[in-house]
């Protein structure tokens, strides 16, 4: 099991002062005889993303695109990752749990971890596209905006070989700490392009020879009738409220997932792994018939 101290079950105070829970990118007070972060606070718009947790720091290392700027750890942290950190040749700010837990929150799942470093370099349409002709499909997300559901599509998008992900640059989760957390890795392996308008970037795939297939639930025609040849994109809407009219109707084709349960229904996430998973396997057997 995770351990949101420092992966070894050494476990700072939890307490229940004021601000439990909440992130203060500041840390702890200084302790004699050791050795501690930096006091002073970050503002919460310095432009910076804060990555935490043992996948998303080591995907942020190993990324040669990701540009650190501070790595602050437990000594137990640093030996699980001490190769990675020293091929980036980045310099460690030590710190214990319980400072992570003062600047994150005392239920965040850091794992003794904390990076903050550049936002990567956001692709262009055209790189998504050229990624998609040689890959997997695109993945739209319309207005998700939970950062635990949009991580977890990252996460199957990463482990079902799509080419890249296209969400609203607002009413979307930013990309920082809790969907990279929940991405696991994934946010420094996928693409990801942010639009002002997703119906209009949707026009813009179809006229660069994309085919839009939009999960509904409501749909007669099923995913699994599709074989997400060519160049093609999953479209999913928000949770609960599903595509929007507009989205929906940009969409070259609405399709369900079959579920003959008694539940009916999928979150955008699992929705997002299943059409994946389909798309991967439809193409595999078409190349390989």
């Amino acid at each position: 099991m995770d351990d949101h101290r420092d992966g070894k079950g050494h476990r700072g105070r939890k307490g229940g002062g004021p601000g439990k829970g909440r992130p203060k990118w500041q840390a702890g007070s200084r302790r004699p005889g050791q050795t501690r972060p930096q006091t002073k606070p970050q503002p919460a718009d310095d432009g910076l993303v804060r990555l935490f947790g043992s996948h998303a720091v080591e995907a942020a290392l190993k990324n040669p695109r990701r540009s650190v700027r501070r790595l602050l750890c437990t000594e137990n942290a640093e030996r699980r990752l001490q190769e990675v950190i020293a091929a980036k040749g980045v310099v460690i700010d030590r710190a214990t749990p319980q400072d992570l837990d003062n600047m994150l929150g005392a239920d965040t799942v850091h794992q003794g971890l904390l990076l903050e470093a550049d936002p990567l370099p956001e692709p262009s349409l055209d790189d998504l596209a050229e990624a998609a002709a040689e890959g997997g499909p695109l993945v739209l997300l319309d207005h998700v905006t939970d950062p635990h559901n949009a991580g977890a599509v990252l996460r199957s998008a990463a482990a079902f070989g799509a080419s890249g992900l296209v969400m609203t640059r607002r009413h979307s989760p930013p990309l920082n700490g809790v969907l990279a957390k929940s991405a696991s890795g994934a946010l420094d392996l996928i693409p990801v392009l942010l639009v002002q308008n997703l119906a209009k970037t949707m026009e813009e795939l179809k006229a660069r020879g994309f085919r839009l297939i939009g999960l509904d639930g409501a749909a007669t025609a099923q995913l699994e009738d599709e074989t997400f040849a060519g160049l093609a994109a999953l479209v999913l809407g928000a949770e609960g409220k599903g595509l929007r009219e507009l989205t929906a109707e940009t969409c070259d084709r609405l399709v369900s997932i079959t579920t003959p349960g008694a539940l009916a229904s999928l979150n955008v996430s699992n929705a997002a792994a299943v059409g994946l998973h389909w798309a991967a396997l439809a193409r595999r057997r078409a190349a390989s018939s």
